[in-house]
């Protein structure tokens, strides 16, 4: 009899370990059965969804100052852009204290828009004028950007003096000398074009490369102070 109790409380300590081994594994199966796998598919689906919801965003005369309100938040102060042009290359530095047009050039910089754009109208010992081009591609990368306009910022204390990147305005339904967006000038007067002073805004100026801009200027040009042979912005880029 004392050899049976004594073998009971041996094998007693091995059923319980048995028994919470196998409680064990179960809990262990039971995790498995409920963690949810992470679905890389669905991940891809969503980031392409992000992806197509940026790119169907259009700027327009409702969203853009609130858009450029916050966009211009994130940006760093002294943003320089180079502009790579087929006849050399130069360097703008923008304003901090014009929010609008500042962050309105950085975004379509961002955004491509310059590539391959050209100086369009180029008035001799006066300004060039970029942004524009006789390609569709242009019209099509505007409709895709949005149509829109942003408020004049002249009480900076800014000059149109040579060297000043400056935003002309629209022509079409304009009394407030809203401005184009999607266009620049910059003035090669020496020592400036005074006269613009007012109307227009001036959002940076040309820190490198002023020898490019009056190369621009020099060209050749047609009716319309358009150039007889195309001048491309062959890429506009934010220099970080």
């Amino acid at each position: 009899m004392l050899l049976k109790r004594i073998a009971f409380s041996a094998i007693l300590p091995l059923i319980f370990i048995v028994g919470c081994k196998e409680e064990s594994d179960k809990k262990s199966s039971d995790t498995k059965k409920n963690t949810v796998q992470i679905d890389s598919s669905a991940i891809e689906v969503a980031e392409n969804e992000k992806k197509e919801a940026e790119e169907k965003f259009e700027l327009n005369e409702e969203n853009a100052i609130d858009f450029f309100f916050n966009y211009q938040k994130e940006l760093d102060d002294n943003i320089k852009v180079k502009l790579t042009t087929s006849l050399g290359d130069f360097t703008v530095q923008l304003y901090d204290n014009v929010p609008y047009h500042k962050a309105n050039f950085v975004y379509l910089t961002k955004k491509g828009y310059f590539d391959n754009s050209q100086f369009h109208r180029v008035v001799k010992d006066f300004i060039i004028q970029g942004g524009n081009a006789d390609d569709k591609s242009i019209a099509e990368k505007r409709r895709a950007i949005g149509r829109y306009l942003l408020p004049p910022d002249t009480r900076k204390g800014y000059k149109h003096h040579r060297g000043t990147i400056s935003m002309p305005s629209s022509e079409i339904n304009n009394p407030h000398m809203l401005a184009s967006p999607y266009e620049f000038f910059i003035v090669v007067t020496q020592p400036g074009s005074y006269h613009l002073d007012g109307d227009y805004t001036p959002f940076g100026k040309v820190i490198e490369g002023m020898d490019v801009v009056d190369k621009i200027n020099n060209v050749r040009v047609g009716k319309g102070d358009w150039p007889f042979q195309n001048v491309y912005i062959e890429k506009a880029e934010v220099l970080e």
